[in-house]
């Protein structure tokens, strides 16, 4: 048998870090946010209630998961729901922003374009944290019931609201980290029994009760192995056994005596411990939102349709920022090098290394490396492509110059051709006829000259292909947008024509729809093409569409760029959102949306 050891919850450190735009966000919109947030979050978790019953076919989304979820699985069910109930009709939150640094402009390539006349990416220039300080103090003795599994639940419906606070238009210059868990740190100052020596070999003893509290977000299960508790209480940073200190990647918890707690806790522990980690939890989702905007950029090849010019200025904009965290930790590596604290360098170290710093750097750098190696594969092939026109123009040129002398020549033929007399009948023809085809050839050249010109244009422009698939029931098939612009909208499944290596409208339309939906498409016919200055906030876009039939829809499913996919009814369509010009096509295709 497990000898078991309950600590008494004192209060919780919640952290969330995030981007801000300073200049939209001002300190006085800032507050009102926050207080904001806050009455949404108590409101939220002061009416806690199970998932609403759903029919056989509908889809149980995270906003609609029963806040009990994770209790329905463990013994003593109701009385857990009881408990929890009680935590969040009591539950105490007070809120601020803690800056880390600022003065950089990052574009997050993953957040959609603001909606207006002219749309334009969100620049943020400050990275920091909102710090909620929580607590339970109205439970009175009931706090001793507290326990991991029903901590862990408040950090998780509250990131719920913050998620659909953030996604509001209103506050779109706030970029929040809400893919990730609140970092909550759980301290308390009690336990039973008390007064216990933390030594390795007490912290063996107890090592199945520590496990539950040193990872809050791992749940209570009971068939946890003895390796995975091992884990987890082998890295105490604390310098004392009166005290316990476990900082992890998602969580932490904090164990002091009351007496220590009364004389460290506020001067020493919230400046050495707790604010170190949330300053390197948020330096950790910068340099990850880094590594993404990365990825968006090459994986979406935004040199076939954005400017090198704006390519080279996010490149710019990414180093800057990492720049930026390379600054902030050179003081915190200073510490390290300088600081004679044992426990405050043992604690920094364990966190670089906790969140993978050193190891997200290198990433960061290879995929620099890499995209700026695209760079100049672009920058040839520009070259390349100008100076072939260069050439193509100059080789025209001197044909419309010799065309034109020979013109003159023509021209001086046909004035002798009318002094000839009427016997020289068969002269004056062929004078006429040389003169025709010497137009005749002007013209091909012009002609020649202008497609050349054109196909340079539509190589240097985007070139696009959507797809019109109707089932026959008054349903179409639509995508849930994955990247930006109008990132989450729906819109008809397509992609880019690979014109470099010759694709044409066709085979790109039926190719992007497998990738997209997973279904095999016939072409019925074209709809139309759609170039419009503007249609596409990303630059000068042309999309070409097809209506399209597919004979086995059982096949459909979403693919690696798509957020979702689903057939719906030109009913339900009617009322949503419509990437592009999406509904147009619908409309010109002879739908009624």
């Amino acid at each position: 048998m497990n000898p078991t050891v309950q600590f008494h919850h004192k209060k919780e450190y919640w952290y969330i870090s995030a981007f801000l735009n300073s200049m939209e966000v001002n300190e006085e919109v800032r507050d009102q946010k926050i207080k904001t947030l806050l009455d949404l979050i108590k409101g939220r978790l002061s009416n806690l209630k199970d998932s609403e019953k759903k029919d056989s076919k509908s889809v149980e989304t995270e906003e609609k998961k029963s806040d009990f979820e994770y209790l329905e699985r463990l013994p003593d069910v109701e009385e857990n729901k009881r408990m929890l109930i009680k935590m969040g009709q009591i539950i105490s939150i007070e809120c601020k922003w803690v800056p880390v640094f600022s003065g950089f402009s990052f574009t997050d390539e993953k957040r959609d374009f603001t909606r207006g006349i002219k749309p334009v990416p969100i620049i943020y220039d400050s990275l920091g944290y909102f710090e909620f300080k929580v607590d339970y103090n109205k439970l009175g003795s009931e706090k001793e019931s507290i326990k991991p599994l029903l901590i862990q639940q408040m950090p998780i419906i509250a990131r719920k609201v913050i998620k659909e606070f953030c996604k509001e238009e209103d506050n779109q210059f706030i970029l929040v980290d809400y893919e990730s868990n609140i970092f909550d740190i759980v301290i308390t100052n009690k336990s039973h029994p008390s007064k216990i020596s933390w030594t390795e070999e007490k912290i063996n003893e107890y090592k199945r009760s520590l496990g539950y509290w040193t990872e809050i977000y791992s749940g209570s299960w009971e068939d946890y192995s003895v390796e995975l508790f091992n884990d987890r209480v082998a890295h105490n940073l604390s310098n004392r056994t009166s005290e316990l200190h476990y900082l992890s990647r998602n969580s932490g918890f904090i164990y002091m005596e009351e007496e220590n707690y009364d004389k460290h806790f506020d001067r020493y522990m919230v400046g050495s411990v707790l604010e170190p980690a949330a300053e390197i939890r948020a330096i950790q989702y910068a340099l990850m939102s880094i590594n993404e905007s990365l990825d968006v950029l090459f994986k979406k090849r935004v040199g076939i349709f954005m400017s090198l010019g704006r390519l080279e200025e996010k490149i710019k904009q990414l180093r800057l920022l990492k720049g930026n965290i390379q600054t902030n930790l050179s003081v915190i590596y200073k510490e390290l090098d300088w600081n004679r604290r044992q426990h405050y360098t043992k604690v920094m170290s364990h966190l670089i290394e906790e969140f993978r710093l050193k190891d997200i750097f290198k990433r960061v750098d290879s995929k620099f490396v890499l995209i700026e190696d695209s760079l100049k594969e672009l920058y040839v092939k520009g070259k390349e492509r100008r100076s072939e026109m260069r050439e193509k123009t100059l080789t025209l040129l001197g044909t419309l110059f010799s065309l034109g002398v020979l013109a003159d020549i023509t021209l001086l033929f046909i004035n002798n051709a009318f002094d000839l007399a009427e016997e020289h009948l068969l002269t004056r023809l062929l004078y006429f006829i040389t003169f025709f085809v010497i137009v005749l050839l002007f013209g091909i050249s012009l002609l020649r000259f202008w497609g050349k010109a054109r196909n340079l244009k539509q190589t240097e422009r985007g070139e696009a292909v959507d797809a019109l698939i109707e089932d026959g029931k008054g349903n179409v098939v639509v995508i849930e947008r994955m990247f930006p612009p109008y990132q989450g909208m729906y819109a008809l499944p397509g992609g880019f024509i690979e014109r470099e290596r010759g694709e044409k409208p066709k085979d790109a339309v039926i190719r992007e729809v497998r990738e997209e939906t997973n279904l095999e498409i016939e072409i019925e016919r074209k709809v139309g093409e759609y170039d419009k200055k503007g249609r596409d906030p990303r630059d000068d876009i042309k999309s070409t569409v097809f209506k399209c039939r597919c004979e086995d829809f059982s096949k459909l499913n979403k693919g690696e760029d798509t957020q979702r996919v689903k057939l719906i009814s030109l009913r339900e369509l009617k009322t949503k959102e419509i990437a592009f010009d999406h509904r147009q096509m619908l409309k010109d295709a002879g739908y009624d949306v």
